[in-house]
């Protein structure tokens, strides 16, 4: 009676056990945690995040030492917009970013493993939005602060600080844009299940197409996610929505990038 009692409380307990540890290793600090050391271990998604600010820190300081004042010198020219001239460069290695950091899963099967740790596939899927959006925030911005901090310094009476009109709001919604745009990249790169094919097309629309789009309609431009994006870095925008609701119609792009990228990763197999 004593051994079978025994054995009976063993079964139960047993699974209980197995699900507690279930339930403690898919947690959401757990989920989070473990996304981080994806990015943090892939060398192409951690390279990629170190040049959203190295890349935009070597451009500022190898432009506006050469030509930085003869471009302030020139009429009509803007001088808080020109500040963030090299976050053309940003936006490239944000968007880089967000698509290397979702597509390292979609190679040797690590989705499947992912899936195998992390049954809940809202969950995975959120947190690894999260963190992507989190770290591309952060990075932007260091990058927006500190390449408008830097460039100035080599402005001399051309130079502008944080107290001019605009300046802070800048920064911080120019850090945001570069956030945005990773989470864009990161959604699309899951609706697409490939890496390769979402930097083939952003990088030629927001180094190209935008652009054309722009001369032929501004108004159609302005509400394109980086032309939109970048209504955030005009001291007075000229277009017809203003900057903080050019910044929402980016953020809208990338949700709608996020919330495509759920629906493809709900209903497909891994």
């Amino acid at each position: 009676m004593t051994r079978g009692g025994t054995t009976a409380m063993t079964a139960v307990s047993e699974p209980a056990t197995a699900t507690a540890s279930a339930s403690a290793g898919t947690s959401v600090q757990a989920v989070l945690r473990s996304e981080w050391i994806k990015i943090r271990s892939v060398r192409a998604s951690l390279t990629s995040l170190v040049c959203v600010v190295g890349v935009t820190l070597a451009v500022t300081l190898l432009v506006f030492p050469t030509v930085g004042r003869a471009e302030a010198d020139n009429p009509g020219a803007e001088p808080l917009f020109n500040a963030f001239y090299a976050l053309n460069f940003a936006q490239i290695a944000a968007i880089s970013f967000g698509a290397t950091a979702v597509s390292c899963e979609y190679r040797d099967g690590a989705l499947r493993l992912s899936l195998g740790a992390v049954p809940r596939r809202g969950l995975l899927y959120a947190s690894k939005m999260a963190v992507i959006a989190g770290l591309g925030i952060v990075a932007g911005l260091v990058t927006a602060y500190a390449s408008f901090l830097i460039g100035q310094l080599f402005m001399g009476s051309y130079a502008i600080g944080l107290d001019a009109p605009g300046a802070v709001r800048a920064c911080t919604g120019g850090g945001i844009y570069l956030g945005l745009m990773t989470l864009f990249a990161a959604g699309l790169t899951v609706l697409l299940r490939s890496g390769a094919a979402t930097l083939g097309l952003l990088i030629p629309f927001t180094l190209i197409v935008s652009f054309v789009i722009g001369d032929m309609s501004s108004t159609a431009a302005d509400l394109l996610p980086d032309r939109a994006g970048q209504l955030i870095l005009h001291q007075d925008p000229s277009g017809t929505i203003g900057p903080w609701l050019g910044l929402a119609v980016c953020a809208l792009w990338s949700l709608t990038a996020v919330l495509a990228g759920w629906w493809s990763f709900r209903r497909r197999d891994a």
